[in-house]
């Protein structure tokens, strides 16, 4: 091979690679978040150490619904991912009583529990604009009855999460 044959061949390597680099930092950066579990505040639903993937798009046409497991900038520091449960809307009074979730006085099914929360919080006023957090495993969930910043605003949410695809494939939901 000529000197002019190798330096073709290293050019299209290095456009093949520099290529796959740009299309996977796109990829990343604009479509999807990847995420680890840093704690035990979502178990049963996911567990520490588990790796998420997100998906940045998913509240462009559509706004975040109650029970939605999200990926966010935490309010009191926004260099940290966390990864929660919507539980309260805005204009909604969140309150627990007796362990029991209630929104507008009304008690909230959740049937990804599989803990009985302790204690008694609130009343919540949650904000328009914003969002009231919890971590499905509540007694060792640091979420928004524990933060400086207590709600989560709707432009700190950097995706939806879809499927943990580490240690096992499964669809959160």
């Amino acid at each position: 091979m000529s000197g002019k044959g190798i330096f073709k061949e290293i050019t299209e390597w290095v456009v093949v690679i520099g290529t796959a680099i740009l299309i996977s930092l796109f990829i990343d950066n604009v479509i999807i978040v990847n995420a680890t579990v840093p704690s035990s505040s979502m178990e049963k639903t996911i567990m520490t150490n588990d790796r998420i993937i997100g998906l940045r798009f998913a509240y462009i046409k559509d706004d975040p619904e109650r029970g939605d497991i999200i990926i966010f900038k935490y309010p009191d520091d926004e260099s940290i991912l966390y990864i929660k449960r919507i539980i309260g809307m805005p204009g909604e009074t969140v309150e627990i009583r007796n362990g029991v979730v209630e929104i507008d006085g009304e008690p909230l099914d959740e049937p990804y529990l599989t803990v009985h929360t302790e204690g008694t919080w609130g009343p919540y006023e949650v904000p328009e604009g914003h969002y009231f957090m919890m971590g499905d495993n509540r007694n060792n969930s640091a979420d928004s009855r524990y933060w400086q910043n207590t709600y989560l605003e709707r432009e700190k949410i950097v995706g939806k999460a879809v499927i943990r695809y580490f240690p096992s494939i499964k669809k959160l939901e």
